[in-house]
């Protein structure tokens, strides 16, 4: 099949492209490059460089015919989104639904959508959250990916096209920018590796499910090659503070720096924790790679990163 991968030159995009590859489907990567990067691109993979709020989008649906879109391409950053909603809106709202209205138009079978369980709950009720908790958003992040999966939900329901709303956790592993995606295990990386200190927001005590992201390509990979037609969480299912990430990254680089404390931030979540008994249900999918081992190959990556500059 022909697939288009949006945003497939960025952190989780890219690494589903690969497994797409892999599994022989011809694959096509729309990206604006404002934080993916060609290297993140195998070679051969054609590579279209264009913003999905560009109208010009329905040009490139017309040529390419594609069969599925995985779509990835968004803005982000939770703080990004709370100092300028406009923004997020006009990417993560309406440069998806431009990306959709193309898929209706334009005979897409099928739209693979990377929402959020992380910021999509809120503070939750009950621990982990399935994907029958009550949403409430606490930022315009949050808000704009749910309104993409009821849109999914309208495209389905009246004109037909099958959807798959993969929430994914909170996703950490090689190719996350530092700065641009701001993850908190990349910038203690990079941090930890550059001698400077990585600083802990708050008392660190704030938890999150972090999943490696070769589990999260994995599940929307299956999720591609599947009837859904739903949201399916993409979580371990495991809570783990910031304070622990940070003590495993500095034990396993043998850096023996003090842990530092600053301010914390405005609205912060304070736990966040999503089951993946769904997505075992309905995907066969399970998370394989550990919290210890994961970080270990994050941290592999981003020291041969900070070798080769």
């Amino acid at each position: 099949m022909k697939i288009l991968v949006t945003g497939g030159a960025g952190f989780i995009g890219s690494h589903v492209v690969d497994l797409l590859l892999a599994a022989g489907h011809d694959v096509v990567v729309m990206d604006n490059l404002s934080t993916g990067v060609v290297e993140n691109i195998p070679k051969g993979v054609k590579l279209i460089n264009i913003d999905i709020v560009d109208q010009a989008v329905a040009d490139i649906f017309r040529t390419e015919k594609f069969d599925i879109v995985s779509h990835h391409a968004a803005q982000i950053d939770v703080r990004t989104s709370v100092s300028d909603p406009v923004f997020d809106a006009r990417v993560n709202i309406l440069g998806s639904l431009n990306i959709l209205e193309c898929c209706l138009r334009y005979g897409v079978k099928k739209v693979q959508f990377a929402s959020t369980g992380g910021a999509l709950y809120g503070e939750q009720d009950f621990f982990p959250a399935e994907e029958n908790h009550p949403i409430r958003p606490l930022s315009p992040y949050g808000i704009a990916k749910y309104s993409i999966e009821r849109y999914l939900y309208y495209y389905h329901e009246v004109h037909g096209l099958d959807y798959a709303a993969t929430r994914y956790a909170n996703v950490y592993g090689p190719r996350q920018n530092p700065h641009g995606e701001a993850g908190v295990v990349a910038i203690f990386c990079d941090r930890l590796l550059s001698g400077r200190a990585a600083v802990i927001n708050g008392d660190g005590t704030q938890t999150r499910d972090y999943v490696y992201v070769g589990d999260v390509a994995r599940a929307s990979v299956i999720a591609i090659q599947k009837t859904l037609n739903c949201a399916v969480n993409v979580g371990t299912a495991i809570e783990n503070d910031v304070n622990t990430i940070f003590r495993i990254l500095n034990s396993a680089g043998k850096f023996n720096m003090t842990e530092s404390h600053g301010p914390g931030k405005k609205g912060e979540q304070k736990r966040s924790v999503i089951s993946w008994q769904l997505a075992s249900k309905l995907l066969g999918w399970k998370p394989e790679v550990n919290l210890e081992k994961g970080l270990e190959l994050t941290l592999d990556y981003f020291k041969k990163k900070h070798v080769r500059s």
